[in-house]
């Protein structure tokens, strides 16, 4: 991995710390100072797809109310319910290939969805919201 420099003013009490640590630790400052920056980075969209980096990217500067929002969003029962409809025509065989085809948008929708979703709580969690746990989410 290659390095770059940077100069960086701290505030007195941070640097102590990150000394302190560093001390503690057996650490150059340097090194203890980059873990701390690379732990406290924003969530990366390297691993999302092209056409949603930008969508994802705009999300880390949204409220956190519009964050919960879309963290609590849904598809609308409509879609919920046409695609298990078009789920159960697939498995037993009877799909048209229209449907197949809005079988497979719908799909992509809701996988759209799921990780819009995930983004919004690696956001909040990056700012310090709390996550709730699977017990605490509302079931659908």
């Amino acid at each position: 991995m290659s390095t770059r420099r940077v100069m960086v003013e701290l505030p007195e009490s941070i640097f102590q710390e990150l000394a302190r640590i560093a001390e503690l630790t057996n650490q150059s400052l340097e090194i203890v100072a980059a873990q701390r920056i690379t732990t406290n980075l924003p969530p990366s969209i390297a691993n999302a797809p092209p056409e949603m980096q930008g969508e994802l990217l705009l999300m880390q500067t949204l409220p956190v109310e519009e964050l919960l929002k879309i963290a609590h969003s849904n598809l609308s029962a409509p879609q919920q319910e046409r695609h298990l409809e078009l789920l159960e025509k697939n498995q037993a065989g009877s799909i048209t290939v229209e449907e197949s085809q809005e079988l497979s948008d719908l799909r992509i929708t809701a996988d759209q969805l799921m990780l819009r979703k995930a983004y919004a709580w690696s956001v909040l969690s990056w700012r310090g919201h709390r996550i709730p746990t699977l017990n605490e989410l509302p079931l659908e």
